[in-house]
């Protein structure tokens, strides 16, 4: 985490000197204040990885003789198989095509993610794969 801090703060250094250098020579007030809201965005960043990497313990990616396998164990907890992500991708689908036909297809849209929201939040409270 160290080497992530220490990454985006070297960068929001480098964002600051062209947001200065845009600033000046394009005198265009949109970009320059992009720059300079991503100035800030990579400070903040930068401090909390700096400020975390100092509560925690080391991690192998801070440590140079460090193995792959050093940082190996459980990603996390996946799914075996869901429908849910169908129902909230035909919904989306039809969401955004009622852009371009009409918005009366929003009817048929709403519902489908309602389903496949309430579906995904609540998949592992019934069935087969609920917990004990």
């Amino acid at each position: 985490m160290k080497i992530q801090g220490k990454m985006f703060l070297w960068l929001s250094v480098f964002i600051l000197a062209v947001a200065i250098l845009y600033g000046v020579w394009s005198k265009e007030p949109a970009g320059t204040t992009a720059l300079f809201l991503a100035f800030g965005l990579s400070v903040m960043v930068g401090f909390y990885l700096a400020y975390t990497a100092r509560r925690v313990d080391a991690m192998a990616q801070d440590n140079t003789e460090a193995d792959v396998a050093d940082e190996a164990g459980e990603v996390g907890f996946f799914s075996p198989h869901s429908w849910q992500p169908l129902f909230l991708a035909t919904g989306g689908a039809f969401a955004f095509l009622a852009v371009a036909v009409g918005w009366w297809l929003l009817y048929f849209s709403a519902p489908l993610i309602l389903v496949g929201i309430w579906g995904w939040t609540f998949e592992y409270y019934r069935g087969e794969n609920q917990n004990q």
